[in-house]
């Protein structure tokens, strides 16, 4: 049977102006992931987001039809209501950008990571250190988190989130960043050790000029909205969901 996906419990996130929006070829995660950014609360609806090209049709005097073809792509206006609040940091990030003429970053997070995998896990005392899990099937910048009935190899940590790297068939090491040099184990280890992935859920990374930020009233039993519209002005960069079972 089909699975359905929830709109709630997304959240939209704004960064910091951006001085040019890169080509599309160079939208990659990477751009994204050092941005600071700030939740707008109080998402009350999602626009739409996502290309639409445009139509390019000639008519040709010696044929009975038009000819068409695709022309350029539009990623298309986010039109987002919020609830009202005041002091929301986010809400006031996205205010002072409608201000400006700016490109901003944006991130959609969403509500779909998969359940978590557990395996028990060996791991050697080297460097790097080598974690042994069979047929793990995880992909490079996994995060995962280690627990054990004992002591884990100094160099890591109980409870800490770490990023698979350098993965074959039944083993990998582990960084403290997703693209970060493997970590050297050493000491003495006890006990059983148990890895467990933690999931994330879909990602859509964009860039965004805000238009709107206006507030929108009604009648009595209607609550006041703040009305951001976004024109998204880059290729939308969607981030899979990773870590699960």
């Amino acid at each position: 049977m089909a699975q359905l996906y929830p709109v709630a419990g997304a959240k939209i996130y704004i960064g910091a102006a951006v001085k040019d929006v890169p080509d599309d070829a160079d939208i990659i995660e990477s751009l994204f992931t050092s941005v600071t950014f700030t939740e707008i609360k109080g998402w009350q609806t999602m626009g739409a987001i996502g290309d639409a090209a445009a139509l390019i049709t000639e008519s040709i005097i010696s044929s009975g039809r038009d000819l068409k073809a695709k022309g350029t792509r539009n990623a298309g206006s986010m039109q987002n209501n919020f609830i009202i609040l005041p002091n929301d940091a986010g809400q006031i990030a996205l205010i002072a950008a409608e201000a400006t003429d700016y490109n901003y970053p944006f991130k959609l997070a969403f509500d779909d990571a998969p359940p978590a995998k557990t395996s028990t896990v060996t791991m050697t005392i080297a460097s790097p250190g080598v974690i042994s899990w069979a047929a793990h099937g995880l992909a490079a910048g996994t995060p995962v988190k280690f627990s054990t009935t004992g002591a884990l190899p100094t160099g890591l940590t109980a409870g800490t989130t770490y990023y698979v790297v350098n993965p074959s068939t039944n083993d990998f090491q582990v960084a403290a960043t997703p693209s970060g040099a493997a970590i050297a184990t050493t000491g003495t280890q006890s006990g059983t050790h148990t890895a467990t992935t933690v999931p994330t859920g879909t990602i859509k990374y964009f860039y965004g000029i805000v238009m709107t930020a206006q507030e929108n009233g009604g009648g009595a039993n209607t609550a006041r909205l703040l009305q951001g519209n976004v024109e998204i002005n880059s290729a939308v960069l969607t981030v899979a969901p990773v870590g699960g079972a």
